[in-house]
């Protein structure tokens, strides 16, 4: 393959980037960097991808939380793996519980339609099924991000004017 970095046929304004060995690309350059460091350290794409997310949830929290829910396709031995970590409904509450209660459907609005996270579960299923390191490690980066501080970047800090 030929690669020509002054060769570029489409609309968008980014820049290509070639990588050797490793890439990782996120949004905002210090969760990329936090996954490029879990590889450097001998993890593999999903501890990358794992570390990468959580620092977003810490980076980006406004595009990116915690509190979500996550998904995720995994192609490793030529098999394809699949993940849905939506988050469940709290044990507390039962359909049987909504309908004494008047409910005919689940409301838009307010606690009842919450949902319990489904991030965190993904990335221990994930971790645990096809990283390399231990949870712990490849959370690192995140928690030294939460802990540490990290200079705004200039998204977040046009998203926290705005609102």
């Amino acid at each position: 393959m030929n690669y020509d970095p002054q060769y570029h046929p489409y609309r968008s304004s980014r820049v290509p980037v070639y990588a050797k060995k490793e890439m990782v690309a996120t949004s905002q350059p210090l969760a990329a960097q936090a996954g490029l460091d879990i590889l450097k350290k001998g993890g593999n794409a999903i501890d990358a991808a794992i570390a990468a997310a959580a620092s977003l949830t810490i980076l980006e929290p406004a595009s990116n939380g915690i509190g979500g829910d996550a998904f995720a396709l995994i192609w490793t031995n030529d098999q394809l793996y699949g993940l849905n970590a939506s988050g469940p409904s709290p044990q507390s509450i039962s359909i049987d519980a909504l309908k004494e209660k008047g409910y005919r459907d689940i409301p838009k609005y307010g606690m009842i339609p919450v949902t319990v996270p489904g991030a965190p579960a993904a990335w221990a299923a994930l971790s645990k099924r096809f990283g390399k390191l231990p949870l712990s490690q490849v959370l690192q980066p995140a928690i030294q991000y939460a802990k540490e501080g990290f200079p705004l970047a200039p998204t977040l800090a046009k998203q926290w004017k705005q609102a």
